[in-house]
């Protein structure tokens, strides 16, 4: 009787993964598809908990606080962290699978229970499960700053990489075959641990958003691994499904950014131009927080495009005042929004949904390309590549032939910026030099907040 009603929670619980996905496809159902995940989540946990084969249920609770004490204040933070937030959760799921691995791998080895079936799933769950949490580790250091953001290259390294990948799959392979070879083992383990660092030090800052998503792929495929490995239908399904859809969401960042796979792992996409020290010797011109409110005032449409600055500031609620200011006033708004903007694939998209911006002002880049040409006023806020001209035009550009918003094609751009920095891409953004771009210095939610100011002042006389 057991044994069926685990049998049932685990098939509501794989229902229940599959409609979250489905959910999730549409922003006014997406709050749905998040009640749908975590159902099948707590279906399968106390399908899981019923099993009769768990020894006891001491270390299940002991691990409960433990996490319980690790994942709450790892909750508590900004929208601007969700993106690392996001990369240790990839490397907590990469690090759980590959233990789970290390440790059925000798108590078979023990029981003398190895067979090579059970030794491949082992070695698959070992090389992604570790590969993904040092991966992820890297990723979320270098998008929290504390690695350098941008590509860390040494001469021959793609050899060494694919030297290191190699010599994992023959161990692998050899494992396979002769599964008693236990001396082998640790080799494995260490090889995956340092392929995952090595992977991902010289990817840059501008390709984050595919990485997450990738890593993310990577962590659905080891738990594929390790459902074959604790022969639980479940964790395939949902290993499955987890890996599938990071792999199209990298598919969707890749054609975003005009990209392969093997150019995201391989191009060390983000180095600075060494051409770029031209770019200042020109000169911008400037504009105050006043001046572009006035600007705004007297046009007829205006297309806000938002990026990382305007995330790191917390300006989102700022934003919307302006948003409601402009369009009490018959103001024609909308918001352009870029697939890589900001460090995480739809990270502009939550920002502006915080902040109840309505969804249906919230346009994809092609759909509002075709209008830009005439548009009265772009207001860039702290984005940077997304919007640079030199991706339509300058071949020795490491973003040529990314697709942009062409917020250049306005009759006049305003871009918010604190400095004139380069962005994750370290390459200068030509749009600032425009003739019809007025740089509006200063961070993004003060500077925002002095043109709310204004139109406030404006309601009140």
């Amino acid at each position: 009787m057991i044994e069926i009603i685990i049998q049932i929670s685990y098939l509501v619980a794989t229902a229940l993964f599959i409609l979250s996905l489905k959910f999730m496809n549409k922003p006014h159902t997406a709050r749905m598809g998040v009640f749908f995940g975590v159902g099948g989540m707590t279906a399968a946990v106390v399908g899981t908990l019923l099993n009769p084969h768990i020894v006891g249920y001491e270390w299940i609770v002991v691990g409960l606080v433990i996490g319980t004490i690790i994942g709450v204040p790892l909750s508590w933070v900004p929208l601007t962290a969700v993106p690392q937030r996001t990369a240790l959760s990839h490397a907590f799921g990469g690090l759980a699978a590959g233990l789970v691995g290390v440790a059925k791998y000798y108590l078979w080895l023990e029981e003398g229970a190895l067979t090579q079936f059970r030794t491949g799933a082992i070695v698959l769950e070992i090389l992604l499960g570790f590969l993904t949490f040092t991966g992820s580790l890297m990723a979320a250091g270098k998008l929290q700053e504390i690695i350098p953001t941008r590509p860390i290259t040494y001469k021959g390294q793609n050899l060494i990489n694919l030297a290191l990948l190699s010599i994992a799959i023959i161990i692998g392979v050899y494992l396979v075959i002769h599964p008693e070879a236990s001396f082998l083992f640790p080799a494995l383990i260490v090889l995956s641990l340092l392929f995952g660092v090595l992977l991902i030090i010289p990817i840059g800052g501008a390709d984050m958003p595919t990485v997450i998503a990738l890593l993310n792929s990577y962590a659905g495929l080891a738990a594929v691994a390790m459902g074959f490995v604790l022969e639980n239908k479940l964790l395939i399904a949902a290993g499955a499904l987890d890996g599938s859809s990071g792999l199209i969401l990298s598919i969707i960042m890749c054609r975003a950014m005009n990209r392969s796979f093997a150019n995201v792992l391989f191009g060390a996409f983000g180095q600075l131009q060494t051409s770029a020290g031209t770019a200042e010797q020109r000169t911008v011109k400037s504009a105050t927080a006043e001046d572009a409110a006035q600007i705004m005032e007297n046009a007829n449409s205006v297309v806000i495009i938002p990026g990382y600055g305007m995330a790191v500031a917390q300006a989102q609620h700022r934003v919307r005042d302006l948003y409601e200011h402009l369009t009490k006033r018959g103001v024609d708004v909308k918001f352009a929004i870029h697939p890589v903007a900001g460090r995480m694939p739809g990270h502009m998209n939550v920002l502006l949904a915080e902040a109840e911006i309505p969804y249906d002002r919230l346009i994809e880049m092609d759909d509002i390309n075709p209008e830009m040409s005439e548009v009265d006023v772009a207001l860039v806020i702290g984005a940077n590549d997304v919007v640079n001209p030199a991706a339509r035009h300058d071949k020795g550009s490491p973003i040529y032939g990314m697709p942009i918003i062409d917020a250049d094609k306005a009759k006049t751009v305003l871009a918010n910026k604190r400095s004139m920095n380069a962005g994750f891409a370290g390459i200068e953004n030509e749009l600032y030099y425009a003739q019809n771009t007025l740089m509006v210095f200063g961070d993004a939610k003060s500077t925002i907040g002095e043109m709310v100011k204004y139109f406030a002042g404006e309601s009140g006389m």
